[in-house]
């Protein structure tokens, strides 16, 4: 039995083993800016017990390489929390046919999963906006994530929920990035 995608991927592996790097499709270069090492400044939205709200701010560190020859990649972080220091990643894949990427957030906190879906979504005009929709607590909640200001050596990420279908957003969390090496 023949298996088209098996002949294409053996192809590539050959191809890739012999010291060459397959070209990669429009968008599929969209992350290589984040590659590298990182000191990150965070922000996040915390909600208080009386209803009321207050951003936390700390440092961080992150570093970000290329997996599946160049078609994702993953970044990895040191948030160091006035509660203590903590870990998260940041999976990302291209899919060629879209041109889109996915993007899926793992962290501490549930070491097991389960993982959420991903934000989906391309970079157009510098900017990168990913969505996804969820289910929390029984409450329809809809993630957006804005890549921008981006560039050789810094660049802005931001994470915001709508509860009501995208009207409106409420942005909980900002990290602003600067070039570490």
């Amino acid at each position: 039995m023949f298996f088209p995608r098996a002949a294409a991927l053996t192809a590539l592996v050959v191809t890739l083993g012999q010291g060459e790097e397959a070209p990669r499709p429009s968008g599929a270069r969209d992350f290589d800016f984040e590659v590298g090492s990182w000191r990150v400044h965070h922000r996040i939205l915390k909600k208080l017990p009386d209803g009321g709200q207050q951003w936390v701010e700390f440092e961080g560190t992150c570093t970000d390489r290329h997996i599946m020859g160049g078609l994702g990649n993953v970044e990895d972080n040191v948030f160091h929390t006035p509660a203590g220091m903590r870990r998260g990643v940041a999976l990302r894949s291209f899919d060629p046919k879209t041109g889109q990427w996915a993007i899926w957030w793992l962290d501490e906190r549930s070491p097991l999963g389960p993982v959420g879906p991903p934000v989906v979504g391309r970079f157009e005009n510098g900017t990168g906006t990913f969505f996804s929709d969820d289910v929390v607590d029984g409450v329809k909640i809809r993630t957006r994530y804005l890549w921008g200001s981006i560039t050789p050596t810094s660049a802005r990420w931001e994470q915001a929920t709508s509860k009501d279908g995208g009207r409106s957003w409420e942005t909980n969390w900002i990290m602003e990035f600067q070039r570490a090496r």
